[in-house]
């Protein structure tokens, strides 16, 4: 199975924090109240902040 984790376009994120709210292990944090920002090493790539992103700039990506 390929590991994913979340990534946020951080140009068209609106720190709105619903992302932050879904995840489940608080890999997700909103940087100086400008967007939201996914601490890899923690993220699982569950997928839920990316349905939950109402603006659709959560992509889930493949993990290097």
């Amino acid at each position: 199975m390929i590991k994913k984790r979340a990534k946020v376009c951080t140009d068209e994120c609106v720190a709105c924090g619903c992302c932050v709210k879904v995840c489940p292990i608080n890999a997700i944090s909103i940087f100086r109240g400008i967007y939201a920002e996914v601490d890899g090493d923690l993220c699982v790539g569950c997928g839920k902040c990316a349905t939950e992103c109402p603006a659709s700039v959560i992509i889930l990506e493949e993990a290097v």
